[in-house]
This record gives structure tokens, sequence and C-alpha cells, in this order.
């Protein structure tokens, strides 16, 4: 009956949890606020610009701009594949310790890749790390195929299932890595929601965001994501970028009582991408509650 109990409570805290998210950010069902409205030009912004900051505790939109226009993710995708990761190990699905092994698709994923050879494995613990740090292609593969019965495709559906769960009323994943596909598609909204979806439920794993580094079998990989240096209370998330998407950023900010979460998606430059993110968490955190 115990066992019982607690699993009723478990599910019952993750639908009040999906409620949740799903409400914030209620206030962007709008495209919002208006690309006049950014702070000190940092550039020129382009026609894949769209972008994003929220108050993560009241939900209220603080600046936006295209935020419900379709955008690719790239890999912020990647974001959704570590949830997915998070949920299964508080299930008690998988372990940190478990043995991820790497199929020939996997290891002929493109770069940005850790180089993995058909027939290795890497621990949970490392994989996450490395997903987050390296945002490596090949591991996102080996990750689907591990939690999705041997099937990326499958994984794909699951997240697109539990992106709607959570809220993200226009995502959809068609694989684990944010590598190209033209049917991938989300906007800077609903990776605001995805964002804050980890913040909440993942407390527990969050601190994987904040790494910079990662050593795998001796080599120390380091991170690319530069606003974590840049922005004060910088805690964390993800980078992304294809040919398709431009330079992508989700970056989440708990400064001075504060905590807000960003999503700026489209920019041509990497440094663009994070003087505008750095100016718009700075004209905006002190607007949160």
């Amino acid at each position: 009956m115990t066992g019982l109990i607690a699993g009723a409570w478990r599910q019952c805290r993750i639908s009040l949890i999906s409620i949740a998210v799903a409400a914030i950010v209620a206030g962007c069902a709008s495209s919002g606020g208006s690309i006049e409205d950014a702070v000190a030009p940092v550039a020129p912004t382009t026609e894949k610009y769209a972008a994003i900051v929220v108050d993560a505790k009241s939900g209220k939109m603080l600046y936006g701009a295209n935020v419900n226009d379709l955008r690719y993710p790239a890999s912020l995708t990647k974001m959704m594949t570590l949830y997915m990761l998070f949920e299964a190990m508080d299930e008690g699905r998988v372990k940190r310790t478990d043995l991820i092994p790497i199929s020939r698709i996997a290891a002929a994923r493109p770069p940005s890749k850790l180089g993995l050879k058909p027939g290795q494995t890497i621990p949970v613990d490392t994989a996450i790390r490395v997903l987050v740090v390296k945002s490596a292609n090949d591991v996102a593969t080996a990750t689907a195929e591990f939690l999705g019965g041997g099937s990326e495709d499958r994984f794909a559906q699951m997240m697109t299932a539990k992106a709607r769960s959570l809220g993200m009323t226009r995502t959809v994943f068609k694989n684990a890595s944010g590598l190209p596909d033209s049917d991938q598609v989300t906007t800077a909204r609903d990776m605001a929601v995805l964002s804050i979806a980890l913040r909440r439920k993942f407390p527990h794993y969050y601190g994987y965001f904040r790494q910079k580094e990662v050593t795998v079998a001796g080599r120390t990989i380091k991170g690319h994501n530069e606003a974590l240096d840049m922005i004060p209370g910088a805690d964390g998330l993800k980078t992304g970028y294809t040919r398709a998407s431009g330079f992508n950023l989700a970056t989440s900010v708990r400064y001075q009582g504060k905590s807000v979460v960003g999503v700026v998606m489209g920019e041509n430059t990497s440094a663009i991408r994070n003087a505008r993110m750095a100016a718009l968490m700075s004209a905006y955190v002190k607007k949160a509650q």
C-alpha cells in the first residue's frame, strides 16, 4: 500500500508540475513585445531572430520578440533529451552508473561528437556531462536509442509527447541531437517553458547545466557556453547552432533574489548571441519579482 501511495503521489506531483509549467509563460500567447523594444542594440537583428525573457517566479513575460514563430532548435534539443534521461533516473529506470552502448548509427553522427566507436559504452553520468558541455551528437543518439528501445525515431516521438504535456504547443522533435531536420521545430516560448521545467522538476540534477568542462578518458573538454561567465548570476542551460537555425542560447539567471530564464535564437554569430543575452538579462532581471 505504501508503494501504491508513493506511486500515486509521484504521478500527482508530475501532473501538478506539468500544469504549473504550462501556465508559466501564459502571458506569451501572442508574439509579445517587438524587435524595436529590444535593449540597446548589440547588432542588427536577423530574419531568424526570436527572443524571450520570463520571470521564472511569476511566469510573466518581461521581453518578447517573435516568441511563437517557428525556429529550428539545433542543440537546444538536447535539453529535452536530458529531461527524458533525468525523468528515467527519477523513476528508477536508469542509474547514473548504467552504461549506454554506442551503436554504428550513433558513432556515425557528424560533429560535434565525442568520437566513440561502435561497441563502446559511456556511463550515464558521463553522458549527461558530455551532452551539456560538448553537445556531442553521437552521445545524444546513443541516449535516444538507450531510452527509446533501440530507436531514435521512437524516442523523438516520446520527446514530442513530453513537450505537449509540458505545454510546449508548437515543438516537434525528430531526433535527440538537434542535427538538421526541416520538420524539427520549436519556438522561443517553448524553449523557455522547457528551461523552467528543467529547473523546477529536477533541482537535484540541474547542477549539471552549470558545468563548463568535462573529463573523459583523461581528456578535459572545455565547453563553449561563454554566457555563464558574462552574465551575473547565470547558472546554466544550453547553446545551439546549425546553419539553418543560427546561433541559439537558453540561459537561466538567479541574481539578487530574482529568477529569470531567457532564450535567444537565430543570431549570426555566437558573440552576438552571447552579447544579446547579456544585454537582455541586464535590462530585464531587475524587472522580475
